[in-house]
């Protein structure tokens, strides 16, 4: 099922007919609150009243001009203008590919620390989005140049890519700042671990690491799963090495296990939602199902009357 739906990510005819299906619209809900960036923040206001921190990120990738590069750009230095009139500025979260990484790697640069700058300047942060493995080694090695002109900068790492523990490695001498994800494209079985357990298993030891790192001061940690289980085994682990939660963030998406965030936040995790909006969402919107059996069953259910 997972390779299937993500192929049907990458499939050109249904990205642009699927989103037409009337089921579509109520099926993505469960996922994001609208493609606009007003409905975003309403729902960002709603869980900032609960305690939770916002991400917001406007869905889009692999650009075919560069003037679409400088148009995603412009919108987000909206959303920070936006956001640092609202008591707890939301961060921003961009694929590189939005910025036109694909067609000059120097523009998408110079957008990216521009947007660093802004965000900094307004009290909040600036995450690159990690895509798939063949952007892996260019966004790592991007993402290095810019924290180093603009220390207020994430990056997400992908815990079923075998390579990620030499990355974590890499990036912990520079202090970063990392969102760990399980992964959610279709890479072959000599890049990734296939098998869930040892995604999980290798996911535990990258997060020990990070965290180590972060209770000290030394990194920024983003548990970025709706795993609430591994979770709660990583927190058995750093409470015994004395790492206190308030280093362990949890990021999860809008509408997903929202009541096991707001549990986590309660014990005392900082508890973040990624909230996304845009027109561009049906790629992603498949990524999400892949990731879990749930998600497909409450797709299905809007199929019914």
């Amino acid at each position: 099922m997972r390779t299937a739906l993500l192929w049907a990510a990458r499939n050109p005819w249904l990205r642009e007919h699927v989103p037409e299906l009337p089921f579509a619209e109520r099926a993505v809900r469960r996922f994001m609150p609208g493609e606009h960036l007003p409905e975003a923040l309403v729902a960002a206001d709603e869980l900032l009243g609960e305690g939770v921190g916002i991400l917001l990120t406007r869905l889009g990738e692999n650009l075919a001009a560069i003037t679409e590069a400088d148009e995603v750009a412009s919108h987000y230095h909206g959303v920070i203008d936006e956001s640092a009139r609202r008591g707890r500025p939301p961060e921003v979260s961009v694929k590189l590919t939005q910025l036109g990484l694909d067609i000059d790697a120097e523009v998408a640069y110079r957008h990216s620390l521009e947007l660093a700058r802004h965000a900094a300047r307004a009290g909040t942060w600036f995450w690159v989005d990690m895509e798939g493995s063949d952007y892996t080694e260019q966004t790592i090695a991007f993402y290095e140049r810019l924290h180093a002109e603009e220390p207020r900068t994430g990056i997400c790492l992908q815990a079923y890519l075998r390579r990620t523990a030499a990355d974590v490695a890499r990036l912990l001498p520079h202090q970063p700042a990392v969102r760990l994800v399980k992964g959610a494209y279709d890479e072959p079985a000599a890049i990734a671990f296939r098998d869930r357990a040892a995604v999980d298993a290798n996911y535990l030891g990258l997060a020990l690491t990070l965290a180590q790192a972060a209770g000290a001061g030394g990194a920024r940690l983003a548990l970025g799963t709706h795993d609430a289980e591994l979770i709660d085994q990583l927190a058995l682990m750093t409470d015994a090495a004395g790492i206190p939660r308030s280093a362990l963030e949890v990021h999860m998406l809008y509408g997903i296990r929202a009541d096991q965030l707001l549990r986590l936040r309660a014990e005392g995790f900082p508890a973040f939602s990624l909230v996304a909006y845009g027109e561009f969402w049906y790629p992603w919107y498949m990524r999400r199902l892949a990731e879990r059996p749930a998600n497909v069953l409450f797709a299905l259910r809007q199929i019914l009357p």
